[in-house]
């Protein structure tokens, strides 16, 4: 019995760690409502668990509906030091954020509040497509 638990063990260690290789680096801004009209879907809404794609993963309106884990891993001034909570969250892709946009990802607020503390403004995080 000790073996098989070993065994699934080194498999969830493994599993975790070919995550984290696969995750993305950036950052995260949010924005606040109204939040439709948005690119993708105009006047439907999506919830408030939505962020707003960049340019680097846009791909010309590709991104539309795609879904994303975001984790925070730290500041990116020295507003607040630490602003991220041991937490992720899960957000479809709804907006189109143009260049100029300050994050990879520009999150909704409700989002951005799972995983950060807001008064940061703005965030370094790890992605990836779910």
């Amino acid at each position: 019995m000790g073996v098989i638990i070993r065994d699934l063990i080194m498999v969830t260690m493994a599993i975790c760690l070919i995550s984290v290789a696969n995750a993305a680096q950036g950052t995260a801004t949010y924005y606040t409502p109204p939040y439709v009209p948005s690119s993708c879907y105009g006047y439907q809404n999506n919830g408030v668990m939505i962020a707003a794609a960049s340019d680097a993963i846009w791909g010309n309106r590709a991104a539309c509906g795609r879904m994303y884990r975001v984790r925070c891993t730290g500041a990116t001034n020295q507003g607040v030091p630490q602003p991220c909570k041991s937490t992720s969250v899960v957000v479809k892709i709804v907006d189109y954020c143009p260049p100029g946009c300050q994050g990879t990802i520009d999150l909704s607020q409700e989002a951005f509040s799972v995983i950060a503390n807001p008064d940061a403004g703005k965030i370094k995080i790890e992605y990836t497509q779910v």
